[in-house]
């Protein structure tokens, strides 16, 4: 028999299990040896991704696929993506915003996802020049692409105006004098490119400083405050003859879960968009998602509505021009990272080290941002987890954690596969080769079948492009 993993069921007759949704396991300091009272409950089921279920014998499958067998076949440390999961967020985001909604592809990108948001009605968000290559080699139109960035190259914008990106977001005047140039030397050729002005509107989100990007004191945009919004837009309507000013863009940072932050933004920002009388008001991303036991987050149509009300309640008439760029809260719980438990070292008096065969250069989060994962094991996802370890990863620095103090059952042992959740966004996009460690391949699991999206990498790709 087959069972949703949202109805956890006891792993034993007569055995009790704390209510997973109600347990509390975040990762935080812990004296030595110390499991307080309600750390030890099953994962809680809204960190895993939508099609997820636990069979008979407690084994967890993903897409109609048993989540140990895809980690045989496959190999450690791997990506598992619910395909379906990814598909209902796109539709989701496409249905709360309207045809401009972008998924903002810096969370995750390979051709596969960037297809896959096409084909679900987004538009792709790219950044770079590389993220530009790859969403048009997935197919997705040209027209249907927002081109991002603090610090364009002239090839990078070159590349946008000859293949005809549907929006630039322009975000200094050194870009301005850029697109000048660049809109002289085309003569006239082609359509003009439609530009949105990003404007920092001096709002300041309550999360990481290394992703708060709203505040006056940012490098992204022109600042409101200070008049250089007003300043950029007179620039822009000067090039006339070269681009078309269609909007106005904000951003105030990433993984927000007050959404008062957007409502203080939308009454700074609506005033000013109201008065250039242009098509499209983006208010960016940045919606948060739960990591850890204990958190929840708004949906993206909860997200939706509480911005066109504030839109709405500033003066915006035509609720329409509202756009958005939705990523992490598309892809993070989507997706989940497997591990095998190479070395366990316990430490008496101080704690139990879990070493597995992955770390930093596929998950750096924890170590930029001191950022809160679970841990647990998919041959027994209904289990209590009343052990407390630090999983670390196989890399030279004693930096390299992936979750400090994290909750796993008992019966921990070398050579078990042990699971991340919620590593869809920023865990493939951030990948590195430190240490010339391959970087892991990623699966789409979908309807009983599974597909390699991204390859496993070799030691022959880490020396390919030695000269």
């Amino acid at each position: 028999m087959v069972r949703r993993a949202h109805a956890f069921r006891p792993a034993t007759i007569g055995q009790v299990i704390p209510d997973p949704l109600s347990a509390d396991c975040s990762p935080g300091p812990l004296p030595a040896g110390v499991v307080t009272a309600g750390r030890h409950g099953p994962l809680p089921s809204h960190l895993l991704p939508e099609t997820a279920e636990v069979d008979g014998l407690g084994r967890l499958r993903i897409g109609g696929l048993d989540v140990l067998d895809l980690a045989e076949e496959l190999g450690t440390p791997v990506f598992i993506y619910d395909e379906e999961h990814l598909r209902r967020r796109c539709r989701e985001s496409r249905q709360a915003f309207g045809p401009r909604v972008a998924y903002a592809s810096k969370a995750f990108l390979c051709r596969a996802m960037a297809a896959l948001a096409h084909e679900e009605g987004c538009c792709v968000d790219v950044s770079t020049g590389g993220e530009l290559a790859v969403a048009l080699a997935a197919g997705v139109p040209a027209e249907r692409l927002v081109l991002h960035g603090n610090n364009k190259s002239v090839a990078e914008l070159e590349a946008a105006l000859e293949a005809g990106v549907g929006r630039i977001v322009v975000d200094s005047f050194d870009e301005i004098d850029r697109l000048s140039v660049l809109s002289g030397r085309r003569n006239g050729a082609g359509r003009r490119p439609r530009v949105l002005v990003r404007v920092t509107p001096g709002v300041e989100a309550h999360t990481h400083e290394y992703v708060m990007t709203g505040q006056d004191d940012s490098k992204f945009g022109f600042g409101l405050a200070s008049g250089d919004a007003s300043r950029a837009v007179e620039r822009l309507r000067h090039l006339s003859s070269g681009v078309q000013l269609v909007g106005v863009h904000a951003h105030i940072g990433s993984q927000i879960f007050a959404l008062e932050a957007y409502e203080r933004a939308l009454s700074v920002l609506v005033p000013f968009f109201n008065q250039l009388e242009l098509e499209e008001l983006c208010i960016g991303g940045g919606l948060g998602v739960a990591y850890v036991t204990g958190e929840t987050a708004p949906s993206i149509t909860e997200w939706a509505q509480v911005l066109r009300q504030a839109a709405g309640a500033a003066g915006i008439a035509d609720l329409n021009v509202l756009s958005a760029e939705p990523g992490r809260s598309i892809v993070a719980t989507a997706g989940l990272t497997c591990y095998t438990a190479g070395t366990i070292k316990h430490l008496p008096g101080l704690r139990t080290y879990v070493s597995v065969d992955g770390g930093m250069s596929d998950n750096p989060r924890p170590v930029l941002y001191g950022s809160g994962y679970e841990a647990f094991l998919p041959r027994e996802v209904t289990a209590p987890r009343p052990r407390v370890v630090t999983v670390v990863g196989k890399h030279c620095e004693s930096g390299d954690v992936l979750v400090r103090d994290a909750c796993v059952p008992e019966d921990l042992s070398v050579g078990d596969v042990l699971a991340t959740p919620v590593t869809g966004a920023y865990g493939h996009s951030m990948a590195s080769n430190y240490n010339k460690v391959p970087r892991p391949p990623v699966v789409f699991v979908k309807d009983g079948r599974r597909r390699v999206v991204v390859r496993r990498e070799t030691y022959s790709d880490l020396l390919a492009l030695e000269a």
